[in-house]
């Protein structure tokens, strides 16, 4: 400390000496070395002596000679001691500690809870025989969202298919009611006779239906599903050959299906009965039932194999299709999987990428903690080489500390999954399959101890590899630290590129999510009310029946306070299912009929005069229905206005004489053209609207089924409107089952994909967001205590204090920059995925970009900012002696 001071005395006097800033900076060079090399030289004694006095005490010197002689201590041993001496470390380092398992923490527990969801979606079998046999085939049009087949051609496909071992239908999946004592609406699935041997499943109780069972006049029986065989029957073995009342028709139960049965469109059902189709009368029809068909490949045959076997079949269907329909019919065939989970496969993958970017991030930060408390022990680990442990005992060492740290953290982490994946599924819609069933199990759990494993292993590498530097015992600390700063460096960079690409991605999705809930629907939400009604078939066979309580409702309805309008239809915008209509089937009078292609689809409803008043859908030219057309025996048909605008382009619609189907010498009579409405989102909230038309529902039974939607404008309370609903329905029929929604929370629903996909992946983001800003200040604060003595050197020389807030402002932003611009140029290339989740926003957004940058900017500059005030308070006199 005397030199060290006597040095300082005499740099002062040299400036006072007014030397010039070389000469000045050589001559403290010079001084400098040679206190170093003094100081060493002191210490490397010192040191050499110290460390024969402590072979010498205790037995080391004998114990280090057996350990060489022996080669290693027992295995139990080697690891209690290595255990003992990592929880010592941890004890006396607890913030390090706790750090490190809350790092891990996040970082396992949110990416086995996603996996736990995305594990049915992506890599479970599915509850089939040999699953990756089964496919689903069909005919693709415009006319069907997924393939089909049709009753005119299905039996000749059965019949003259090569490429499968066996192809089986069904025809849906509709509701039913138990008509018995406590009657219940349920889920009856119509499957032909083969259905459950093509998709390899047995009955756990009974068996399936036979081909004599699947005809029309057969008797009727049915397979009842493991729930309601526990629910209704309470697991009782003498349930078969029981008599229920389905629909008011007696049904024998000849079997119960498996509890992880499930119907390949993963549509619920309760029961399963025979389609009992005629199998003569479809092949004559035309174009006959819409089916469903699926079928088992033949080993070793793939998927495209199999198509090109089945085109001579396509072929010969394709030629009983209209010929200017012709080129939009094409054959699928994909696999099951495929079929259940396209549309949430993406989703699926998305989610688990980003937590596994998190993940990621979490291990990097790990490592970066290890690798600066690594050199912070340089003299210690210098010190253990030098009394004969060797490296693989170091290593060994630096293994054990991370796998302990990987245990405590997988544990916390396994109890935090549970509790994110509860937060998940109470957040979750509907629409993503699976995941209301989402449940920790040995699978998930083995899950978590293998990437647990690995993360261990992963940030363990570097500390266990760096060999011990026998040169800092003549040092007061080490200085192993500066090496592996660019290691540190490395890792922060790509933390903060993978936190770019999450940023993008959910800010994307979370634009996209404010464009969906902001779009226009074209009608009003806030003070409609909905009521769906489906009446039971067996009391509700006849037209006439369904007519009249529908009528009687909606005049009990209309007699409440506060309603201003009232409607009903069979269907409801935005989202709820409507009949589609080939655009060019319908003919305008004193038109020839369109030629070439569909021309896509038209939508249109039946609804009652009242319906454009109730949702205030706005009136462009003519009017809407009334009561004098009610009465009228003529047709009358409102158009949209896109539907209006296409079909008459250079004229006024109002009056013009249209045939609403192909035509057809039997009942396809001329519909008047009486109004032109604004067009109302019809084909969800993302979807791109269809232009539609709208036909009059009059007092005549064939204008009515079994489902329809009570549509009610009131400014009135919905919970007082709802409970007059029910109590209005129940003193007609109590058995009729009744679904009431707001029409804003109908829409709403819609949003609940979109919304959940959003604020996972948000929160996924600012997660590897704040670690990776975290990883920002760890270092940079790592490079200011290293670099602390430099500092004082260069304030001694006349730097600013600004001058110093300057380089540490740029070592954070350099590794900011470098991970920034990476993660934009990642972002670029892989954000073309997202297109299909977006609605209303680019993937390469610019503004999305933008505010992604300035985020970063902000963030990192908080991060960097805590260091580099530590560093412009650094005194010159206390650096000078740092070392």
């Amino acid at each position: 400390m005397r030199k060290l001071r006597a040095l300082w005395m005499r740099l002062r006097g040299v400036v006072a000496l007014g030397k010039t800033e070389d000469e000045f900076s050589a001559e403290l060079e010079s001084h400098l070395q040679m206190h170093i090399e003094d100081n060493l030289r002191a210490s490397m004694s010192a040191q050499q002596a110290r460390r024969e006095a402590i072979l010498k005490l205790g037995g080391i010197e004998q114990t280090t000679q057996a350990y060489r002689e022996r080669g290693t201590l027992p295995l139990l041993d080697n690891l209690l001691r290595d255990v003992r001496y990592a929880l010592r470390g941890f004890r006396r380092n607890p913030v390090f500690t706790m750090t490190v398992i809350a790092t891990l923490t996040l970082g396992i527990g949110a990416t086995t809870a996603v996996f736990s969801v995305v594990d049915p979606i992506l890599f479970r079998s599915l509850p089939y025989a040999n699953p990756d046999q089964l496919v689903s085939v069909g005919l693709t049009a415009p006319i069907i969202p997924v393939e089909f087949m049709l009753g005119g051609s299905y039996y000749d496909w059965r019949d003259h298919q090569h490429p499968f071992t066996a192809l089986t239908s069904e025809t849906g999946v509709e509701a039913c009611d138990l008509t018995e004592q406590n009657a219940i609406r349920l889920n009856c699935a119509h499957a032909e006779s083969s259905f459950l041997s093509t998709l390899g499943i047995a009955p756990v109780l009974g068996r399936s239906f036979t081909e004599e069972e699947d005809r029309p006049s057969a008797p009727k029986v049915a397979l009842i599903s493991y729930g309601l065989w526990q629910r209704r029957f309470g697991r009782d073995a003498d349930v078969l050959n029981k008599t229920i009342a389905i629909d008011g028709q007696q049904t024998r139960i000849i079997g119960v299906l498996p509890r992880s049965f499930e119907m390949p469109t993963l549509e619920p059902a309760d029961i399963l009965v025979p389609q009992a189709l005629d199998e003569t009368e479809q092949r004559k029809a035309d174009p006959g039932r819409v089916m469903y068909a699926f079928a088992r490949l033949k080993p070793g045959l793939t998927i495209e194999q199999a198509k090109a076997e089945l085109q001579p079949v396509f072929e010969y269907s394709l030629r009983l299709a209209p010929p200017r329909f012709r080129k939009e019919i094409h054959l699928r065939v994909r696999s099951l999987r495929d079929r259940q989970f396209q549309n949430v496969m993406l989703t699926a993958w998305l989610l688990l990428g980003s937590v596994a970017a998190v993940l990621l991030i979490a291990c990097a930060n790990v490592a970066s903690l290890l690798m600066a408390r690594a050199a912070q022990r340089g003299r210690e680990m210098a010190v253990r080489s030098a009394l004969g442990a060797s490296p693989a005992c170091l290593a060994r060492q630096a293994l054990t500390e991370a796998l302990l740290l990987t245990v405590a953290g997988a544990v916390a982490g396994f109890l935090l999954a549970k509790i994110l994946l509860r937060i998940f599924v109470a957040m979750a819609p509907e629409k993503i399959i699976y995941l209301n069933q989402a449940k920790i199990d040995l699978r998930i759990v083995l899950f978590t101890i293998v990437i647990s494993t690995a993360c261990g292993i992963l940030f363990a590498f570097a500390p266990a590899v760096q060999k011990p530097n026998v040169e800092v015992l003549a040092e007061r600390r080490s200085t192993r630290g500066i090496s592996s700063a660019l290691a540190r460096q490395w890792l922060v960079a790509t933390q903060i590129a993978v936190s770019v690409v999450l940023l993008v991605s959910g800010t994307l999705l979370l634009r996209s999510l404010w464009n969906m809930q902001t779009e226009k629907l074209g009608m009003q939400t806030k003070t409609v009310l909905t009521a769906s009604i489906t009446l039971g078939e067996h009391r509700y066979s006849v037209a006439g029946q369904q007519m009249e309580f529908f009528e009687q409702i909606a005049a009990r309805l209309r007699r409440m306070p506060g309603v201003t309008a009232l409607a009903l239809s069979d269907s409801l915008p935005p989202g709820g299912p409507h009949h589609d209509q080939i655009y060019t089937s319908i003919a305008v009078a004193g038109r020839p009929s369109p030629a070439g292609g569909t021309g896509g689809m038209a939508a249109w409803r039946w609804v009652t005069p009242e319906y454009f008043r109730a949702l205030n859908i706005p009136l462009l030219q003519g009017h809407g229905f009334d009561n004098e057309e009610l009465r009228s025996t003529e047709h009358f048909v409102v158009l949209s206005k896109t539907f209006a605008s296409r079909m008459f382009p250079k004229g006024n619609a109002i009056g013009q004489h249209l045939q609403l189907a192909f035509p057809s010498p039997i009942n396809n009579p001329w519909y008047t053209v009486v109004g032109v409405v604004g067009n109302v989102k019809n084909s969800g909230l993302t979807g791109e609207d269809e232009p539609e038309y709208y036909r009059l529902r009059r007092d005549r039974p064939e204008d009515w089924d079994r489902s329809s939607t009570i549509i009610i404008n009131t400014g009135a309370s919905s919970d007082i409107v709802s409970r007059w609903i029910r109590s209005e329905i129940a003193s007609v029929d109590p058995t009729v089952p009744v679904d009431i929604q707001t029409l804003s929370h109908r829409v709403d629903v819609m949003a609940e994909r979109p919304r959940f996909e959003a604020v996972l992946i948000g929160f996924f983001a600012m997660t590897g967001l704040l670690m990776a800003m975290i990883g920002v200040y760890g270092v940079v604060s790592f490079l200011v205590a290293q670099r602390t003595q430099e500092i004082g050197i260069r304030l001694a020389l006349g730097a600013s204090r600004w001058n110093i807030l300057r380089l540490v402002l740029w070592e954070g932003g350099r590794l900011i920059l470098l991970g920034g611009v990476a993660g934009l140029l990642a972002t670029l290339a892989i954000s073309r995925a997202l297109a299909s989740l977006l609605f209303d926003v680019s993937p390469h957004d610019p503004a999305t970009f933008a505010s992604v940058i300035l985020l970063l900017a902000a963030v990192a500059l908080v991060a960097v900012t805590v260091p580099a005030r530590v560093a412009m308070k650094v005194d010159p006199m206390v650096a000078l002696r740092y070392e």
